[in-house]
This record gives structure tokens, C-alpha cells and sequence, in this order.
């Protein structure tokens, strides 16, 4: 069964934001370790970069260049997996971990609220789907 561009975000939505639970779990486990250095990724990006990747703007006429002025569409390399960072933005404490356990913890539930978000959304479509395809169904 063939999928739409936007099933297919969706899709990579939620595994990205698996990856970063996972993410934000380690770094709560290893709250207490030393030298243990905060990781996440930046969701907005991998998911900006697979849409890209996904809706193939190098050979979509949507995004042809009409215009000599117009830029180039951004063509992005093949790879899909998240780049994961250590994030450097939060003072290290005295044994060198830098785990902010509130940021942490505020960044798990913005993410799990996304997450849950996100499958709400692709439980409602696939509802959608299925009642036009039962009443279509009954039409005939």
C-alpha cells in the first residue's frame, strides 16, 4: 500500500521523537554519573531535512526554478539518522556532568506530549481513511 508524503513524515516524526526520549532518558539515568555530558538532537532539523528528502525537491515541478534569480532547491545527503550533540548550553557542574535535571525533565514532557501528539494525529487519518473507504463501500 503506497503511503502519502505526509504518512511518511509522521512516521520519521515518531521515530525521531522516540530517539529523543531515549535521549533524554540516558541523560536522567546518568544524572549522578561524572563527566557524563548531556546528548540530545535537534528534532526540528532531522525532521526538516527528511521532509526534504521525502517530498524529492530535485524532481518535484512544485519546486522548479522559474525564475534565474530564484535559489537553488537544498538537496540534502542521503543520510536520515539524527545527529546527536552534547548539549553545552548548561553550566557543567563540579564533577564535570552536565545534567540539569528540571531541564530534563521539562524537555521529556514537552517531548512525550509531541510524541502523543503525533500519534493522535495519525490515529485520526487513519480513521478518516477507513470511513471514506467503508462508505464507499456501502455506496456500491
Amino acid at each position: 500500500m503506497k503511503t502519502t508524503l505526509s504518512a511518511d513524515i509522521v512516521e520519521k516524526a515518531l521515530d525521531f521523537r522516540a530517539l529523543r526520549q531515549k535521549l533524554i532518558a540516558g541523560n536522567l539515568a546518568n544524572v549522578s554519573t561524572p563527566f557524563y555530558k548531556a546528548r540530545d538532537i535537534s528534532f526540528e532539523d532531522m525532521l526538516s531535512n527528511e521532509a526534504d528528502k521525502l517530498a524529492n525537491i530535485s524532481s518535484n515541478p512544485a519546486f522548479a526554478k522559474t525564475h534565474s534569480a530564484h535559489l537553488d532547491p537544498l538537496l540534502e545527503n542521503s543520510n536520515s539518522k539524527a545527529e546527536i550533540f552534547f548539549r553545552g548550553t548548561h553550566q557543567t557542574r563540579n564533577d564535570g556532568n552536565t545534567v540539569d535535571l528540571d531541564v530534563e525533565s521539562t524537555e521529556m514532557s514537552k517531548n512525550s506530549m509531541m510524541y502523543n501528539a503525533l500519534m493522535s494525529a495519525k490515529s485520526k487519518t487513519t480513521m478518516i481513511f477507513k470511513s471514506v473507504l467503508d462508505a464507499s463501500a456501502k455506496v456500491q
